[in-house]
């Protein structure tokens, strides 16, 4: 018996020293073993120094979660002035800022990675650096910035003729965060294709982590629009790669969408027990974004529940943790939450309170993100837009010179072979025809310019934003939409001399849809074409309609408070003419005329006299003039009644036959 108990106690003793040895002895050759590599890696990166973003990471990839261990690299590459080093490692260091929600720390540290990369004109961590930079903005919900430095890395990226895999990798991180901040945007269709985009990149190079975020992204898109059969599918394919790579952030988010699902789908239990393993990871490694969201999740799941005391805790501590790192979103979640919360409790001064609450910052968001979003696009694409011109003109220039040149060689050969005479007329032939093509270009650069009236382009979207900020989303959506067409279809006029009479008819009632929105769509505009017309196979000059409407417009409608028609009429009074007619029920000329020159600011139109000489020039390949008459209309009592322009085109029957 003795023997036994001495037996027994000394297996006892030596379970506890193996027991000692692994709590204690294990972790600590653990640890050195890992700075021991590190050791190791830092001689062979201060030996060799590569540039490749690539081979740096491949060296220290497994230490980038490290603090200080990448604040060691930093000092050691800066001590031997190693750029590239240095942006690697402050990248790294400011990817663990924003895993712990410092994103303005992160955003310091990305951007002087940005600085060392430019220093040594390294195109790869210079991406890296701005889709990092863009990132953190976006978790902070500052849209454009973030759009800003993402939409930066793609240009970079796409610039490059071969590629790295860091620079594809970094062309799906640029895709991946713009289809994000399309989310923000509630453009979930364009978000969709930002992603699958990115996917088709992930799945290429077999990059598991990008392939479960994209599918994460996915997923969102379509919870968004009310199919969660599709985004619970795309959440579990998110979930599976993250498994495989052993990611814990990627749990904690797939786990929390999921849950979310869950509720929406009344599958509460579910959904409990899935946001209680989110919360349990999101503690682990301390990210406060996906504390608080796994606080406010698991709170509503239990409201939904009737565990109405837990629930307020857990909404309380999700909403405690978002106000304490900003995290606006949030916010909003938790004070609805908790609003419904005591709305079943009878507390409804406590429920209004977070009600309230919820919607002042929930406008706040909305209305910084708009209304920065679309002030930036108007800025952006005026000068844009100017830039354009100012391209286009260049190269008609080029065109112009080299056109110049080529004929001077040609004059020069034919003086050679013919007669002095002969290669007085070459001469003069050519250089009548350059006039002319110099006549036409002008023509074409005035019409551009007229039709793209930089106070038509700040009018028309300064009137959509003010759709936006009445909260008028259909309103806004539809009108751009109509402004967007109706640009594209100018640009594309632009560069061709005659278009079908049915797209001009087309871009001519997109344009009265914008103009109309700045007479509080008062203006009845109609078109009619007889039955006899073919509108697809007449061809015309392109836009030479918009400057009589744009007349009739502001000189006959624009002073008249009511009753407002314009009727754009197509039809034949001879085979060889079309003749369309824009009648309109203003003021008539002679008092339009008198109220222009009492106004201090006068409307100058020079369009008129454009259309003109561009008619003149189409009409040249035809064996009929064109014609314009501009007539006034009375009633009975000699009162004015309007105008009406004639517009008589000739066509197609009456083209000139050379031989």
């Amino acid at each position: 018996m003795k023997f036994q108990k001495s037996h027994i106690s000394v297996c006892c003793s030596n379970l506890i020293l193996v027991i000692l040895l692994l709590v204690y002895i294990y972790p600590a050759l653990t640890i050195a073993q890992e700075q021991s590599s590190f050791d190791d890696q830092l001689k062979i990166l201060k030996s060799k120094q590569p540039k490749q973003y690539a081979t740096i990471d491949s060296l220290f990839k497994t230490h980038t979660r490290d603090s200080i261990k990448m604040k060691t690299l930093i000092q050691a590459c800066h001590a031997i002035n190693y750029s590239e080093g240095e942006s690697y490692a402050l990248n790294a260091l400011g990817v663990i800022y924003r895993n712990v929600s410092f994103y303005e720390q992160s955003i310091k540290t990305h951007k002087k990675a940005k600085e060392f990369a430019d220093i040594v004109d390294n195109n790869e961590l210079k991406v890296v650096s701005l889709n990092n930079i863009g990132v953190a903005y976006r978790r902070m919900d500052l849209v454009k910035p973030a759009l800003d430095y993402h939409t930066k890395a793609l240009d970079i990226s796409r610039s490059i003729e071969n590629p790295s895999e860091t620079i594809s990798y970094n062309i799906a991180v640029s895709q991946n965060s713009i289809g994000n901040i399309y989310l923000i945007l509630e453009q979930y269709d364009l978000a969709t294709k930002q992603f699958q985009k990115s996917l088709i990149i992930e799945k290429k190079s077999g990059n598991r982590l990008g392939m479960a975020i994209n599918y994460q992204n996915i997923g969102y898109a379509y919870e968004a629009t009310g199919d969660l059969d599709n985004a619970i599918r795309n959440y579990k394919l998110s979930l599976e790669y993250n498994d495989q790579i052993n990611s814990n952030l990627g749990r904690v988010i797939c786990y929390n969408s999921i849950g979310q699902v869950y509720i929406k789908q009344k599958k509460y239990p579910d959904a409990k027990v899935i946001i209680e393993k989110a919360l349990e990871k999101a503690l682990q490694i301390g990210d406060q974004f996906y504390i608080a969201s796994s606080y406010i999740n698991l709170g509503w799941a239990q409201e939904k529940m009737e565990s109405l005391d837990t629930s307020e805790q857990n909404l309380k501590k999700g909403l405690e943790v978002a106000k304490a790192y900003n995290l606006n979103s949030s916010i909003v979640e938790a004070n609805k939450h908790l609003s419904d919360l005591y709305t079943k409790t009878n507390e409804h001064k406590l429920a209004l309170n977070h009600y309230k609450e919820a919607i002042e910052i929930e406008k706040t968001i909305n209305n910084e993100r708009n209304l920065r979003y679309v002030n930036d696009v108007i800025i952006q694409y005026e000068n844009e837009a100017k830039n354009k011109e100012i391209k286009a003109l260049a190269n008609e220039n080029t065109i112009v010179r080299s056109k110049l040149e080529r004929n001077k060689k040609i004059f020069w050969y034919s003086m050679l072979a013919l007669a002095l005479i002969g290669g007085v007329l070459v001469g003069l032939y050519r250089h009548r025809q350059l006039q002319q093509e110099k006549q036409i270009l002008t023509l074409e650069q005035d019409m551009l310019r007229s039709q793209m009236n930089p106070h038509f382009i700040f009018n028309s979207l300064n009137s959509i934003k003010l759709y936006i900020i009445n909260n008028e989303k259909e309103n806004a959506v539809y009108y751009l939409n109509k402004f967007s067409k109706l640009i594209r279809k100018i640009l594309v006029a632009s560069s061709e001399k005659e278009i079908s009479l049915e797209d001009e008819l087309d871009t001519m009632q997109l344009y009265m849809n914008i103009e109309n929105i700045r007479f509080s769509n008062e203006i009845n505009f109609e078109i009619k074409i007889d039955e006899n017309i073919n509108t697809a196979s007449i061809k015309v000059p392109s836009l030479i309609l918009q400057p009589f409407l744009e007349n009739a417009l502001w000189h006959g409608l624009s002073s008249k408070k009511d009753d407002k028609h314009i009727v754009l009429h197509v039809y034949r009074k001879a085979d060889d003419f079309v003749t369309i007619t824009i009648t309109d029920n203003g003021i008539g000329r002679k008092e339009a005329h008198k109220i222009n020159e009492d106004k201090l600011l006068k409307r100058k139109s020079v369009g008129i006299a454009i259309t003109k000489a561009r008619l003149a020039n189409f009409s040249k390949g035809y064996t009929n003039d064109y014609s314009i008459t501009i007539e006034d209309l009375y009633n009975a009592s000699h009162q004015p009644t309007g105008t009406k322009v004639i517009v008589e085109i000739p066509t197609q029957s009456s083209v000139l036959r050379t031989a």
